[in-house]
């Protein structure tokens, strides 16, 4: 009971308030833009700082950890460009965003609060480690495939640069940054500055989840459901079990960092695989199918995952 009360209501009840709002009309498209700019260039990033600042860090970095995430990530793209090749007669550049719609997860609007609701502020370290790798790791691979199959538009190396510069440009990995470097050199964050961090940082999980439930008005269901059906079960089922797999039985990774990265695996689409179908004017309704669907359902499994990984005791 204390799962549902006090993760599963309080996270996706306020997801929900926010779709209710924007589908209502009474939180519209502009307000939207404005909470979530708040939610990522200023809530989140100071919440993760004081969370990583404040944080105990290992004696050694557990490789296993990105090892058991990204070997399965990676596994569940290559399933799901082989299921788009075969079940669907996808072509190269569709199935590269057919296979980062299967992996890609919403670590920044549902995965953040979630795990920091779920696991406290001892999560924010395993949180920092994915977080910096997961753009930097998913999203070259699938720029590749993409240009190799449009005949190559850009050099290899202009595109990894440009990748770097936006990653660079993100105020929570500036966030994660700060608070990295004020962890390894030992020294308290200021009062004035802690105090603004606490009070800001404070109002990141639910204006997160607020902005994230509005902005699910944006996608609905649409033409046939085989194929974003497809993304859901390797997003949600298959992705989570390969990592839970690897980190306990391949590698040897600490408890919390294994529901750490079983969590975070099992997180819905995010929204990067629909603005790459955006972009290159391909599998739309396929992604934004998927982005609905595997949210609505994580309300399941993530409760599901949570009460078989619940977070540990005090």
């Amino acid at each position: 009971m204390d799962i549902i009360f006090g993760i599963i209501l309080p996270v996706f009840g306020t997801l929900g308030l926010g779709y209710a709002a924007a589908r209502s009309g009474v939180f519209d498209e502009a307000a939207n833009r404005g909470l979530s700019l708040f939610v990522f260039n200023f809530a989140l990033p100071l919440m993760l700082f004081r969370a990583i600042a404040q944080a105990e860090l290992p004696d050694a970095m557990p490789w296993g950890y990105l090892l058991s995430y990204y070997i399965g990530a990676f596994a569940v793209y290559a399933l799901a460009m082989v299921g788009g090749r075969i079940l669907f007669g996808r072509r190269l550049h569709e199935q590269a965003v057919l296979g980062l719609g299967g992996a890609f997860s919403n670590t920044g609007m549902l995965g953040i609060p979630l795990v920091m609701t779920a696991y406290g502020s001892s999560a924010a370290l395993p949180l920092f480690v994915m977080i910096a790798c997961h753009s930097l790791l998913m999203l070259p691979p699938t720029t590749a495939l993409i240009e190799a199959a449009q005949g190559g538009k850009e050099a290899l190396g202009t595109m990894l640069l440009k990748l770097l510069k936006s990653v660079l440009a993100t105020p929570i990995i500036w966030g994660l940054s700060c608070g990295l470097a004020f962890a390894l050199i030992g020294i308290e964050i200021p009062g004035p500055l802690d105090a603004v961090a606490k009070g800001l940082g404070s109002a990141a999980t639910p204006c997160a989840l607020f902005a994230l439930g509005a902005s699910l008005t944006r996608y609905s269901l649409g033409g046939n459901l085989r194929e974003p059906a497809l993304l859901v079960a390797l997003k949600t089922v298959v992705h989570p079990l390969l990592v839970w797999l690897l980190a306990t039985q391949v590698f040897d990774v600490p408890p919390l960092w294994v529901m750490t990265g079983v969590l975070l695996a099992a997180l819905p689409a995010g929204i990067t695989p629909y603005l790459f179908a955006q972009r290159h004017n391909v599998c739309q309704s396929t992604i934004a199918s998927a982005v609905f669907l595997s949210t609505l359902l994580s309300v399941l499994t993530l409760s599901l995952l949570l009460f078989l990984l619940p977070p540990p005791g005090p």
